[in-house]
């Protein structure tokens, strides 16, 4: 039989080993540091040009060659069979599903929550908006152009639906590259900052190759998307800022605040 006060409210408790850090010895670090938008606007510039040329090129039918020989770069043989044996391309499949819908909004879902907890409503919501409203730019892009997927080489993995821009490789550079910028907001070396950025683009750059490896997309897929991903996260950084901010700050925003609960 359990005594009354093992019953009691204290039961359910865990008891520590050693005595607990008082609440009033723990700070969060200085945080907040806004993105300077200026510069995000000219990377996304940069980018969404390199986008419209790339739209331009497959549109026109001027990507032949360019395509075909990223295609075969990874394909030996008559048959076209992958060269690197099993073990890389076991390798680019776990590579590619970091760019997948299923990571990809795990990733989103686990960034937006550890960024509430650090009390960055701003920088959670506008990651959150981000990757919304991005992904409705990329499927009305691949709606637009129609284009078919490559069939010069097998494929290595399932894939369906149109094939520009490639959809992982506009998931992987938006989702990364948004929540590196989210946050860059805990520091305020530039150092810091521009290494989790780049970091987050060379990560989403391989994502977008092993679609060319795997043999689902062409290259210039992969490279639309990666730009046009990349783009709209620096773009959304520099324009939804503020609207980011008002919506963080109601009365809606700090209900979703979880330290307040």
């Amino acid at each position: 039989m359990m005594s009354a006060r093992e019953h009691g409210p204290d039961h359910d408790k865990v008891k520590p080993q050693e005595p607990p850090i008082p609440a009033e010895d723990l700070h969060l670090p200085k945080r907040g540091f806004s993105v300077n938008r200026v510069k995000a606007l000219v990377a996304a510039c940069v980018l969404w040009a390199g986008w419209a040329v790339m739209i331009g090129a497959v549109l026109n039918d001027q990507t032949g060659s360019f395509d075909r020989s990223g295609l075969l770069l990874y394909r030996n043989g008559v048959d076209f069979h992958p060269m690197g044996g099993t073990m890389l391309e076991e390798a680019v499949r776990d590579v590619t599903a970091l760019g997948g819908v299923l990571l990809t909004t795990l990733v989103t879902i686990a960034a937006c929550v550890a960024l509430l907890f650090l009390k960055l409503r701003r920088e959670a919501t506008l990651f959150a908006i981000t990757v919304m409203l991005g992904w409705l730019l990329n499927n009305s892009m691949k709606a637009l152009v129609g284009r078919d997927r490559p069939d010069l080489v097998p494929y290595l993995t399932q894939a369906g639906g149109y094939s520009f821009p490639s959809g992982h490789s506009f998931a992987s550079a938006m989702v990364y590259t948004g929540m590196a910028l989210a946050f860059a907001s805990m520091s305020d070396r530039h150092s810091v900052r521009y290494t989790l950025i780049a970091s987050a683009m060379v990560l989403s750059a391989m994502i977008a190759w092993s679609r060319v490896m795997l043999g689902v997309h062409y290259p210039s897929d992969a490279l639309a998307g990666w730009m046009g991903g990349a783009a709209w996260a620096f773009t959304a950084a520099a324009l939804l800022y503020k609207p980011a901010r008002a919506a963080a700050e109601s009365k809606l925003g700090h209900k979703l605040d979880p330290i307040n609960h």
